[in-house]
Formats: C-alpha cells, sequence, structure tokens
C-alpha cells in the first residue's frame, strides 16, 4: 500500500509552470491541461515588460533552449525580457521546441509568451467546474543583483497587483518569490494577500527568515526540508509547501513529512499517487 493512500488526499497540489513534463512551460496550453486535471493551484512565473505588461515566462531573458522566433530563427542573442516590448515578445514560440529535460513533453507550436491577463482570462471563461476554485501561486521573478532585468519591487508589485484586482482574484492568489523584497511591498500595498517565502537554501531559522519577508506560507526546495523543521513551521502558523517533487518516493517522503502542498512538474501522476485520479 502506497503511504500515500493513508495520507490527506487534499493535499495541495500545484501544476509547476502549468505540467512542464507534459507540455511547454507556462503556455495556456499547459494551464488549459492542467485545470483539466483538477489541480488545486495553478503555479507560475512573472516577468514585466518595458511597456510595463506583466508577462509570464521563467527566465528573465528568452531561454533559446525552448524558444524561439515564430518565423522559425534560433534566439542568438540576450534578449532580456525588461527591455522588450509586448509586441516584440509576442514574436517569440515557445511551444516548438521540446524541453531536453522532460523526454514526453508535448510540442504545441506556435505558442505565445501570455500575459497574466490572458492566464486569469483562460480560467475565468472556462467552462470546468475547477476554474471556480483553482488558486494561482504567481512568482515575481526578480534578481536584485541585475537591476535592469526588472522594475523595482515596488513597481512590479503594482502591476501585477493591477491584474490580479481587475480579474477580483485578490482571494485566490498567493504570490511567491525568492526576491523577498517583492513579498514585503506585498505585504504593504496589499496586506490581506497570501504571500510565499522561496527558499533554495535553508535559513538557520526558517520561521524568522520567513517573518522577515512577511510571508505565509514557506516554499523551500524540497531536499532542503525534515520533520523537525516541518513540525517548526507548522507550529508557528506557517503553510510548507515545497518544490518542485516528480517522483513517488519524493512524494511518499514529503508525505510523510505532513507538508501542506507539493509543486509538481507532473500534477496527473501526483494526483494518480494520491488517489485523485
Amino acid at each position: 500500500m502506497s503511504k500515500a493512500s493513508s495520507a490527506n488526499t487534499q493535499i495541495e497540489v500545484q501544476g509547476h509552470r502549468g505540467a512542464r513534463a507534459v507540455l511547454p512551460e507556462n503556455t495556456l496550453a499547459a494551464f488549459e491541461y492542467a485545470l483539466e486535471l483538477g489541480v488545486d493551484t495553478l503555479e507560475l512565473d512573472m516577468g514585466v515588460t518595458k511597456d510595463g505588461a506583466v508577462i509570464v515566462v521563467h527566465d528573465q531573458k528568452i531561454n533559446p533552449v525552448i524558444c524561439q522566433f515564430k518565423d522559425g530563427r534560433q534566439i542568438e542573442d540576450d534578449l532580456w525580457i525588461h527591455q522588450m516590448s509586448l509586441s516584440e515578445i509576442k514574436e517569440i514560440d515557445c511551444g516548438t521546441k521540446i524541453n531536453p529535460r522532460f523526454a514526453d513533453q508535448q510540442p504545441r507550436a506556435g505558442s505565445e509568451i501570455p500575459t497574466l491577463e490572458e492566464v486569469f482570462r483562460l480560467v475565468e471563461q472556462s467552462p470546468l467546474e475547477k476554474a471556480k476554485t483553482v488558486l494561482f501561486n504567481i512568482e515575481t521573478k526578480s534578481d536584485p543583483s541585475i537591476i535592469y532585468a526588472q522594475p523595482s519591487p515596488q513597481e512590479f508589485v503594482k502591476a501585477v497587483l493591477a491584474v490580479v484586482e481587475k480579474f477580483d482574484l485578490s482571494e485566490r492568489v498567493c504570490i511567491q518569490s525568492f526576491d523577498h523584497r517583492t513579498l514585503i511591498e506585498t505585504y504593504h500595498l496589499a496586506p490581506q494577500m497570501l504571500t510565499s517565502a522561496l527558499f533554495d537554501e535553508a535559513p538557520k531559522d526558517w520561521v524568522k527568515a520567513t517573518a522577515q519577508a512577511k510571508a505565509n506560507i514557506v516554499s523551500p526546495d524540497f531536499k532542503l526540508i525534515d520533520s523537525e523543521s516541518v513540525t517548526t513551521m507548522q507550529q508557528a502558523g506557517l503553510r510548507v509547501i515545497p518544490w518542485t517533487a516528480n517522483h513517488a518516493r519524493d512524494w511518499d517522503n514529503l508525505i510523510e513529512l505532513n507538508v501542506d502542498g507539493i509543486i509538481t512538474d507532473d500534477p496527473q501522476a501526483l494526483l494518480e499517487h494520491l488517489g485523485r485520479l
């Protein structure tokens, strides 16, 4: 019997960049697929163009491994998102190339980098029952060491909140980031909104580090946590949602640790593992 069979099957399942094990990451096709599966949360990344559009993309410059121009030309130069206009961004195809890390990924030729508005509208217009309740875990891609790669934390958060408020999704959105400055700005501008502190290294004190980030949720690399740290965080009132676990042995370990959710590239497999499909 799988450990998952005796676990809380309501553990929050987050589709990482939609479901990039199956479809090109952060595309409308990937989000629609994850929604059809019945994930609890769509996890995605955000950048801001030079003309102020909030777009859904992981890398702060166009990734030539998974993207090309729509006319088939390969990307040979550094194309920084924050130095491009939305119209220039829309000339990029991030669905034709298959990510070499995911051999089973299915291409979706011509897939554009969507705006955050387009993702929200996809869900808003979906006839699926899950679309009425699905949550959004949206990450500000911000690197303080590269000041030209994004707007200031305040400007970034203001741009994101404007889109969230336009679709009246404040109660269904969590803003996450490795750049905790954006979480602090979120706390000041929209104190009611959930925030999640991302960690790729373990701090000396998980609770203190998360409090300093003004976050409600701790989102660590799944390899960083153990039973003691998870218990300590939860006793402090924090939810623990690690990233990015893709294999049954890791899911079972996280379930045993009693985490609150799991971010995964393969939400279908995780939902099946939990007995929810």
